[in-house]
């Protein structure tokens, strides 16, 4: 059951009331997708009225008001025993207000009639335009009376404004509760990583790979959290590679991008390993470098360091093994500067982790990188990936596509990596390779 603590939700819903002042915050329920006509897509509820709420059933919409006496009030989908019988049992107003604890909990069919009220004390509507047609009408709505009335009565909204701008900052820091749902999904994204790495040998199909290790995620009681990339040979230089319908090859290298997502929170974690169980001459060289880089953004993690300081980390040793391996000539320095680099390594190093695989919140503020915190999650996940017709310096390495993901925790005292169990060093992969056949 996907369940976050009480005191939790209500300490969050807190800091969003001192936040909104007067102002409303209206959180829908995400939408059912359809795959065709009535054939509708494995449901995936909202971030934020998660977050605040606990709430994941679908057709259910939160609105928060501020002021004096803050109050929340929840719409639900009434009981319905026809709809029921096709998609499951509903809690109704009487459930899910027994379970959540709103001020009040109403059916849906109340919506439209109580909404106008409960956005008529606010200067400002927090709500993510486009999340919900239904919803986005009356808010309109209540923006046109306001313009029509407020003049005369200094009363009613005037703005429509992002709940990103509350919720993102306090999403970025994660509490006890979330960081050990963070370690759960974590664990399991090795799980079936270690999976993967059973099945990887020459001949097998990446979509074989594929299946061993979103196997492993559903035995754990998880789910792939994105679509998950096993990309063999060359494959591995297209940086989202979907398709996963080739062959790995003796000789060739597969880059496996996956994470489990379990109770709504992610892990996100990418090795690559040698189909033949040992690293070529070549591929070493390269698996070493990005490795080296790996280690340095890691250690570059702490409280008081910089987004950016990571990725220079990981930047700095890349260029410097590159102008080694004559892939790169010039000066260090420069070659940064001008961001030479990005023919082979042209992505950034990390992201925030959380309920969401690209977890919100900024890189930088006021034109400054943002410095971490304990309590933030990110990723580091440095890679090199020399396409086929790339500069002709490379040519020894044309094909070699490898990056190596880990999700590390800030912490008081500096970082915690919380993917370390599975190996990076180049010896621990083949020693992992050959166990695992």
């Amino acid at each position: 059951m996907l369940t976050t603590p009480p005191g939790r939700l209500e300490a969050r819903r807190d800091a969003v009331f001192q936040a909104l002042a007067s102002d409303v915050m209206v959180l829908p329920a995400a939408p059912v997708q359809f795959a065709s006509r009535d054939t509708d897509r494995a449901y995936r509820p909202d971030s934020e009225l998660f977050y605040l709420t606990g709430v994941t059933e679908a057709e259910a919409v939160a609105v928060l008001v501020g002021g004096d006496n803050p109050e929340w009030t929840l719409f639900v989908a009434p009981r319905d025993a026809d709809a029921e019988l096709w998609a499951g049992p509903r809690l109704g107003p009487d459930g899910a207000g027994d379970r959540f604890g709103p001020t009040h909990c109403l059916p849906m069919t109340e919506f439209e009639a109580r909404l106008p009220e409960l956005l008529s004390s606010a200067r400002s509507i927090h709500y993510r335009l486009g999340s919900n047609e239904r919803v986005e009408r009356l808010i309109v709505q209540a923006l046109e009376r306001g313009r029509a009335r407020g003049p005369r009565t200094g009363t009613g909204p005037r703005a429509v404004v992002d709940p990103g701008g509350i919720l993102d900052e306090l999403r970025l820091r994660k509490d006890v509760h979330e960081i050990e749902k963070i370690r759960t999904a974590t664990a399991l994204t090795l799980e079936g990583h270690r999976a993967a790495a059973r099945a990887v040998r020459a001949g097998t199909g990446e979509w074989e790979v594929q299946a061993e290790l979103e196997a492993a995620f559903l035995r754990g009681g998880g789910a792939p959290g994105f679509g998950t990339i096993v990309g063999s040979a060359a494959n591995a230089c297209v940086l989202h590679y979907r398709a996963n319908d080739s062959r790995l090859t003796e000789d060739g290298l597969v880059l496996v991008d996956a994470g489990a997502e379990l109770g709504l929170y992610n892990g996100d974690v990418t090795r690559t390993y040698p189909a033949s169980g040992r690293f070529t001459e070549a591929q070493r060289r390269i698996y070493t470098l990005v490795e080296a880089a790996r280690h340095a953004a890691v250690e570059a993690v702490g409280p008081g360091m910089t987004v950016a300081a990571v990725h220079d980390a990981a930047v700095r040793t890349l260029v410097e093994g590159l102008l080694e391996l004559g892939l790169l000539t010039g000066d260090a320095a420069e070659l940064i500067e001008t961001g030479a680099y990005k023919t082979y390594y042209p992505h950034q190093t990390s992201h925030w982790l959380g309920i969401d695989v690209h977890d919100p919140g900024d890189y930088a503020r006021s034109g400054a990188s943002r410095k971490l915190e304990a309590g933030m999650v990110l990723t580091v996940e440095p890679g090199l990936y020399f396409r086929p017709g790339g500069p002709s310096a490379a040519e020894a390495y044309e094909g070699i596509g490898i990056r190596i993901e880990d999700d590390v925790l800030v912490t008081e005292a500096g970082h915690e990596n919380l993917t370390e169990a599975l190996p990076t060093a180049p010896d621990d992969i083949e020693v992992l390779m050959k166990g695992s056949r």
